[in-house]
């Protein structure tokens, strides 16, 4: 039974210096984003971008949870004006704040992540012409990992979770455009 201790000891401290040391050589930052052509013009664009009651008809993060919980605070769709959200264990807790708007061209948001974790990331979609009235939305976020906390970047593969969110939204926003 010490023999069984002692190894299943060995391995646990191997496993926390391997999360230690490889922690100082994993990027603590993320960036993820990705984009859209919409068949219409920016202004129909700006409208379902430029404020959370427009965001909240397109965007895939409600999904997982039919009985989440939204308020809204301050104006919406002027800098300042906050989201916040209580869901299920999928969907967790937040809030997002406005914090930057270039009309007909890009919307800047904070977000603050409560549960099931802590956390924050900076959030961006950007509106360019594509020419013959349609409007190129590009979508993002950056956010950053503690160490080692970082080390978790390893063993999960970030831009297949994001694309997927971040592709479901775009697709849904462009069938609103485009109505």
């Amino acid at each position: 039974m010490k023999k069984v201790l002692k190894i299943v000891g060995v391995l646990l401290l191997l496993i926390i210096a391997f999360v230690l040391i490889a922690g100082l050589f994993v990027s603590k930052s993320y960036h993820y984003q990705t984009d859209i052509t919409i068949n219409a013009p920016k202004e129909k664009v700006w409208g379902l971008v430029n404020n959370f009651h427009g965001q909240d008809k397109w965007s895939p993060w409600k999904d997982g949870d039919p009985n989440i919980q939204l308020s809204y605070e301050g104006q919406d769709g002027t800098e300042g004006s906050i989201y916040k959200w209580k869901g299920n264990k999928e969907v967790g807790k937040g809030e997002q704040t406005l914090t930057r708007l270039e009309p007909m061209s890009r919307v800047n948001s904070h977000v603050h992540f409560i549960e099931p974790f802590d956390g924050e990331a900076e959030i961006f979609i950007l509106l360019d012409d594509a020419g013959n009235n349609s409007t190129k939305v590009t979508w993002g976020f950056d956010t950053r990992y503690s160490y080692p906390m970082n080390t978790m970047l390893l063993f999960m593969n970030m831009d297949k979770m994001m694309g997927e969110k971040y592709t479901t939204g775009l697709n849904r926003l462009k069938k609103l455009a485009e109505e």
